[in-house]
């Protein structure tokens, strides 16, 4: 998906109670991604953008980077997209890694994939 403008970072654009939207920012902070956070519950413009690549829904998270719009995105997913729309700031953006988390509690107990 294309956004409808240039981001230079990443913005999650995220609503209140939204476990995915959780989850994604916990796991940005995590890895030390800096983002900027808009509630689109307090903001009409971001509803709207969120709208606009996602066929008219209130779909979230959605995360810009550059130029891409990604919508439920995981971590990984976002790192990605900043090395690919941000080369040059990649190194900043990145600097916590770009290695995977590591696995969960559960998997760690129980085994199981990895990923």
């Amino acid at each position: 998906m294309s956004a409808t403008g240039f981001v230079d970072g990443v913005e999650v654009l995220w609503r209140p109670g939204c476990p995915f939207c959780s989850l994604l920012r916990r796991g940005l902070r995590r890895r030390a991604i800096p983002t900027t956070e808009i509630n689109i519950w307090e903001d009409p413009g971001a509803a709207a953008r969120v709208r606009a690549v996602t066929g008219g829904d209130e779909i979230v998270p959605t995360v810009f980077v550059g130029t891409a719009a990604l919508v439920n995105p995981s971590v990984q997913e976002v790192a990605a997209a900043v090395a690919a729309e941000l080369p040059e700031r990649a190194t900043e953006l990145l600097a916590g890694g770009t290695d995977a988390p590591r696995r969960g509690w559960w998997s760690r107990l129980f085994g199981g994939d990895s990923t």
